[in-house]
Parts: structure tokens; C-alpha cells; sequence
């Protein structure tokens, strides 16, 4: 996916963009300039947030994975989950 030069994605979208790939696959494009572009779109308590999420998010799909469990395999019978209504989508 070629965010940066996406006309799709506006500056606050694309820097958060940033920071989850700084997250997920290269902590070295979380340079100052990068920080720069952050903070002026998100707080620090905003920032401690999404970078949470990201990393929490990524943890659960990792031990997922590592299980062996596909998507809806466990309690496919409830609707609780990050994304309701898949079942029906």
C-alpha cells in the first residue's frame, strides 16, 4: 500500500500511517521529522493511544497466528469482536 503518495489519505491520516509502519516493520522512520508531523495532528496522550492499539492489535494476530486459529474459529457463535456485524457483511 503506497500511502504517502495516496491523494486518498489527508497529512493527519498519512503521518498516523507512518508511525503504525514505524510500529509494525522499521523503528527507524521514526525519526524527528516524523515526530514533528505527529505532533502537530496528535497529542502525546493521543500518541500513547494509537501507538497502544497498534501494538496490541499486532500482539493478538501474532499469538493468533501462532495458535493456528482463523478468523471466527473461536466463540463463532457470538457476535463480540473488533469488526460486529462480519458475520453478516
Amino acid at each position: 500500500m503506497n500511502f504517502v503518495d495516496s491523494e486518498k489519505f489527508s497529512p493527519r491520516e498519512k503521518a498516523v500511517l507512518t508511525y503504525t509502519s514505524a510500529i509494525i516493520w522499521n523503528s527507524e522512520i521514526a525519526d524527528d521529522a516524523l515526530w514533528e508531523r505527529l505532533h502537530e495532528h496528535f497529542t502525546v496522550p493521543e500518541l500513547v493511544e494509537l501507538g497502544f492499539f497498534v501494538a496490541l492489535t499486532l500482539g493478538q494476530q501474532r499469538w493468533i497466528k501462532t495458535l493456528g486459529i482463523g478468523h471466527q474459529q473461536v466463540l463463532a457463535e457470538t457476535s463480540t469482536g473488533i469488526a460486529p456485524g462480519f458475520k453478516t457483511a
